[in-house]
């Protein structure tokens, strides 16, 4: 039996503005979790991605805002774009009460202009954990007045190494809180930090943790190397209709993929680490609004990034790791549509496929077919009058290159194997392209 929002005993004007965004039946993790929170209980919780987790923990803190105008609260997330999407949901649900002003406080941003927003005390701060431990450190903010604690993407924080930070600012926190841990996994880190932070939870979990949703159709691509991993990844988005988010594992590869596909005529943005703030801003709005059709993406992308239209999810390189396979396959089939996976598979991932596989109860690898050269599909090439350049294949890696064996651009023609970076910039700084290329 479906659970309504209107059930839930929450303050009028806050679901007026859940009415507004159009949400009307609460998803399990926010049926199980927002009654629990109202109580006041320490949450535990685990769910796939996609279920509506954020609006499981922004509600009830909201709801507690209001009943307790003396209180304040810090909601931390791993990265920045996560942060800056958990603020959006609040900013929504909080259209009915200007009152409870939220703002965030990430890594990138101007510092003066975050110390300004905070002397305006805000209720919300939506934050990145290093941000924020530098704000709480400059006595720019006071943690006193902290009631509520949100943790979210808890296994992420671990993994990027915020735990020192996360310490940090909860020793400064009233003990006498109350703390919602979110995370995709329950591994033993995350149960120690749920000891160390957590009064006596209540443990939620919907759907086997760390499996991917039930909605994504799952395709493995053997290749028969890295090199030719580029010509399967223009077939299949000449053959795919929608959107697509492309994952590669290096900032560099990221780069080299997108500039391919450009070369191609697709319509593409990139998003990494090594962009500036306002780059990943105008990345995300464009690919939120249809300006582009493909994002190549590190993965910066994998945890949180909510973009409602994505239809394919294509793994260029495999992640390096296993439990970040869930993630990036999770930002397809959101809010229950139906989505895709692919992942491109050349013989040195093998082995890493076989893990995923057997960890996440997929397809194997033995009895699928190897993609085959084959003649180019219809649809989008290259722009009119541009050729590729001649004797060019790479990988995303790091360094990956190769040429082909008798030059002579374009598709179908053999691979002369895997070379190094030292090989790749040799090759492309004969010609006044690659000199421009290798400038930029």
């Amino acid at each position: 039996m479906s659970t309504t929002f209107a059930q839930m005993g929450l303050p009028s004007s806050l679901l007026k503005a859940i009415d507004q965004l159009d949400f009307h039946q609460a998803t399990p993790i926010q049926a199980k979790a927002i009654p629990v929170a109202l109580a006041g209980r320490d949450i535990m919780g685990s769910a796939q991605t996609g279920t509506g987790k954020t609006a499981a923990f922004c509600i009830p803190v909201i709801a507690g805002l209001l009943e307790n105008p003396e209180k304040t609260a810090f909601v931390l997330a791993p990265t920045r774009e996560l942060a800056q999407q958990i603020r959006e949901v609040l900013r929504g649900l909080t259209k009915e009460t200007p009152e409870v002003r939220v703002t965030s406080i990430i890594g990138g941003a101007d510092l003066r202009k975050q110390k300004k927003n905070l002397q305006k005390n805000p209720r919300v701060v939506v934050a990145t954990p290093g941000r924020l431990a530098d704000h709480v450190r400059r006595k720019n903010i006071d943690p006193q007045k902290v009631g509520y604690v949100v943790l979210d993407e808890g296994d992420r924080m671990l993994d990027m190494g915020f735990e020192k930070q996360i310490d940090e600012i909860l020793k400064q926190v009233p003990k006498e809180r109350q703390t919602l841990l979110f995370s995709a996994t329950l591994s033993p880190a995350i149960q120690r930090l749920a000891q160390r932070y957590l009064h006596k939870p209540e443990y939620l979990s919907v759907g086997k943790a760390s499996q991917p949703v039930a909605k994504i159709h799952h395709s493995i691509l053997p290749v028969p190397s890295k090199a030719q991993k580029a010509e399967v990844l223009l077939d299949q988005l000449n053959s795919r209709q929608g959107s697509v988010l492309i994952f590669v594992n290096t900032k560099w590869g990221t780069n080299k993929v997108a500039q391919y596909l450009k070369e191609y005529g697709h319509s593409v943005t990139r998003l990494h680490g090594d962009r500036t703030q306002g780059q990943r801003n105008q990345a995300l709005q464009g690919f939120r609004s249809g300006e582009y059709r493909i994002m190549v993406a590190t993965d910066v992308a994998a945890r949180g990034l909510d973009v409602p239209h994505i239809a394919h999810v294509i793994n260029f390189d495999l992640p390096k790791d296993h439990s970040d396979y869930v993630h990036r396959i999770g930002r397809t089939a959101r809010a229950g549509a139906p989505g895709q996976a692919i992942c491109l598979i050349s013989p040195e991932e093998r082995g890493i496929w076989g893990k995923i596989a057997k960890l996440y109860q997929l397809e194997a690898l033995p009895g699928a077919k190897e993609v085959e050269k084959r003649p180019a599909a219809q649809g989008q090439r290259r722009p009119p009058g541009k050729k590729p350049q001649q004797g060019r294949r790479f990988s995303s890696q790091s360094g990956g290159a190769s040429s082909t064996a008798g030059g002579g651009g374009g598709r179908g023609r053999k691979s002369g194997g895997y070379r190094g970076t030292s090989s790749f910039k040799a090759r492309r700084s004969k010609s006044p392209r690659g000199q421009a290329a290798a400038r930029s």
